[in-house]
């Protein structure tokens, strides 16, 4: 009995210890060769080059992980070194951004299919490129898909609605650029669905409202337009960010367990809902930069799990009560550049690990940093319905056609010779005022230029961020000292830049160089009349700085321009009707 029990065991061992009794299909290890192939012999795929070696058995790395079951690939997980780092994507191949001309999407896929056990699948950064073709839904089995940071470009396959499986949808960081589909309900066991930074386009798609598994839904950085449905159906979502899109509906309806939200940078128009003072789970929410009205209710900065809170640049008004509680956790609140008045809740000032922003509105306190009680009155807010976005577009291209006439007219940019010359003086430019009896102390030369704008967009100025002077010195810190990272466009105006204040604003930065020497006292004037061009449909200029000498020092090397960041394409996208070209 003895020596037969060592001979059993003797043999189990070797069937453990020996990989040849567990190992992968031969059918198998050829797909994952042929992978290797498609994707041009990647480095962080070169330890495949030994063929006698049981790929299943190699351990993972932070780069590559594939995990076999039944002699099959179920999970294969591989990031690279090329993310999508261009600003557009025309559909072409990129050296050392792509993969070669010579790789096909549809190629890769049909090898991609030969996986018939994959369950997870997440390819990052590989720089893959071209359209995703139907045929990804061969891979019926997959619950995870993860194609992010890359250079797929056109539309959402419709097939993926087929793929039931899917619990995890990822396709962050590339360049589809047509209409965002509305299929998602298919996916019935959806629990993560992102789509962030493409460019995709269209009202926002009514199948998610029935994703009823849905946890996290991430479609920031589109351009996805009209209004947003209620979503409080969606029972178990915890995670929402729909940030940097044209959405300009009122704000809808939430699931009571959200714990994030992020709608900042949209249109969102009307009144913060009651409703939200039910988010009890909430932890961080931004609102900013939308065309929210009305109060900021109160039971809002009390929710009992709530850390950050940044409802900046609106139109929110009226004043919040002294007794005013905040949540215990509250960390970081941001209520600039709005139509405050009165003074500041007790729990705002008296809390030392407590962050509250409050400039730009018209407060009892810090007036330095506050406007005028006047410019915080109540003005009627137009409703904004998305079927009227085509004329929000002509308004606004003949209002910037507008104002190009205005530059050309003062010379804010390119100074006229006959103005600029070094041989005018001064006074021919800007008489003394006691000769000119024009509004502000302006010429009549200006101010009839500016009889080019519209009513509305000479008088609509009340509630925006005043027109202040940087220094030279915030705005190199705003753009990483005009890091080329930050370039937006280059232009016969000189560079544009894209930068971040101190107090979080993003802004676009326009350097304009000159050759010229022109009194820092006419550009001052004529950049303060700029700064009073205000219009729902114009971009506003938020400030500028003069890098140059003195006061009345002609040595002028630069102008910036700093004006609010809008991400909702260029003038000739608008133009040319491809709205879906961001910067």
């Amino acid at each position: 009995m003895g020596y037969c029990s060592w001979f059993l065991l003797s043999c189990f061992l070797w069937s453990f210890l020996n990989p040849g009794t567990h190992q992968l299909q031969s059918s198998q290890t050829q797909v994952l060769l042929q992978l290797r192939k498609h994707l041009e012999y990647p480095n962080q795929l070169e330890f495949w080059n030994n063929h006698g070696m049981d790929l299943c058995y190699l351990s993972p790395s932070t780069q590559v992980n594939m995990t076999c079951q039944d002699n099959a690939v179920t999970e294969l997980r591989m990031v690279g070194d090329k993310p999508a780092k261009v600003i557009s994507f025309v559909g072409f191949a990129i050296t050392s951004q792509t993969l070669s001309g010579n790789f096909s999407m549809d190629s890769f896929v049909t090898t991609l299919a030969r996986l018939t056990s994959l369950r997870v699948l997440s390819l990052v950064s590989l720089g893959i490129w071209g359209p995703l073709p139907d045929k990804i839904h061969r891979l019926s089995t997959l619950e995870y898909l993860d194609l992010s940071s890359n250079y797929l470009f056109g539309s959402i396959p419709p097939k993926i609605s087929t793929m039931v499986k899917l619990q995890t949808l990822n396709l962050d960081d590339n360049f589809f650029n047509d209409t965002i589909p509305d299929w998602f309900d298919s996916l019935s066991n959806l629990t993560i669905l992102s789509l962030r930074n493409n460019q995709l386009k269209g009202p926002f798609p009514s199948s998610i409202q029935r994703v009823a598994s849905l946890t996290d839904l991430i479609l920031s950085g589109n351009d996805i337009s009209g209004k947003l449905p209620n979503l409080d159906r969606l029972s178990k979502l915890s995670m929402l960010d729909l940030s940097e899109n044209s959405l300009d509906s009122d704000l809808p309806s939430m699931p009571k367990g959200l714990v994030m939200a992020f709608l900042s940078n949209n249109s969102l128009s009307g009144q913060i809902p009651r409703q939200y003072s039910q988010l009890r789970q909430l932890q961080h929410f931004d609102m900013s930069f939308n065309e929210l009205s009305g109060k900021i209710p109160a039971s809002l900065l009390s929710l009992p799990s709530i850390t950050y809170l940044n409802l900046a640049s609106n139109m929110l008004s009226g004043s919040l009560p002294d007794h005013l509680t905040c949540g215990s956790k509250l960390q970081f609140v941001d209520v600039s550049n709005n139509r405050l008045t009165g003074g500041l809740p007790y729990c705002f000032t008296k809390s030392g690990n407590r962050v509250v922003k409050f400039g730009g509105n018209c407060l009892s306190v810090d007036l330095h940093h506050q406007h005028a009680e006047s410019s915080c009155m109540d003005v009627p807010v137009k409703r904004k319905h998305s079927g009227g976005r085509n004329t929000g577009i002509l308004a606004g291209v003949l209002a910037g056609i507008s104002v190009i006439i205005v530059l050309l007219s003062f010379g804010l940019v390119m100074v006229h010779k006959r103005y600029c010359s070094r041989g005018t003086p001064e006074q021919h430019l800007l008489p003394k005022a006691e000769q000119d009896k024009s509004v502000s102390g302006f010429s009549e030369e200006i101010l009839s230029s500016a009889r080019f704008v519209s009513e509305a967009a000479k008088l609509d100025i009340k509630g925006l961020p005043a027109c202040r002077s940087f220094t030279l010195e915030e705005l190199k810190e705003a753009t990483d000292s005009f890091n080329n990272s930050t370039i937006l466009g280059d232009g016969s105006y000189g560079k544009l830049y894209k930068g971040i204040l101190e107090n979080g604003t993003r802004v676009a930065i326009r350097c304009v160089p000159s050759s010229k020497k022109y009194s820092m006292r006419n550009l001052k004037l004529r950049m303060d009349l700029l700064a009073k061009l205000r219009h729902p449909h114009l971009v506003c200029l938020l400030g500028h700085c003069i890098d140059g000498g003195g006061q009345d020092d002609y040595r002028v090397k630069n102008v910036f321009l700093v004006y609010e960041y809008v991400s909702n394409g260029n003038f000739r996208a608008h133009l040319s009707g491809n709205f879906w070209i961001n910067f």
